[in-house]
């Protein structure tokens, strides 16, 4: 699956620190804006995949699951 989501970075000190505004609760950092980036990303993706998880603990066992892939 394809998604691009926002990255917001900021200079702190000897830091760098980001966040997303699309995933609340996904942050980041890092000594470099790749490392800070690569944080955040790994941060995204935990967050989505642990929603995924809740979400579907309803699901009833009979419906139908696919997959859509949005690019």
């Amino acid at each position: 699956m394809h998604n691009e989501f926002t990255a917001i970075i900021e200079k702190d000190g000897e830091w760098y620190i980001s966040y997303s505004p699309e995933i609340l609760g996904a942050n980041g950092q890092g000594r470099t804006i790749d490392e800070c980036r690569d944080n955040l990303a790994e941060a995204i993706r935990l967050i989505l995949e642990d929603r995924r998880e809740d979400t579907l603990k309803g699901v009833p066992e009979k419906a139908i699951r696919d997959i859509i892939t949005i690019k």
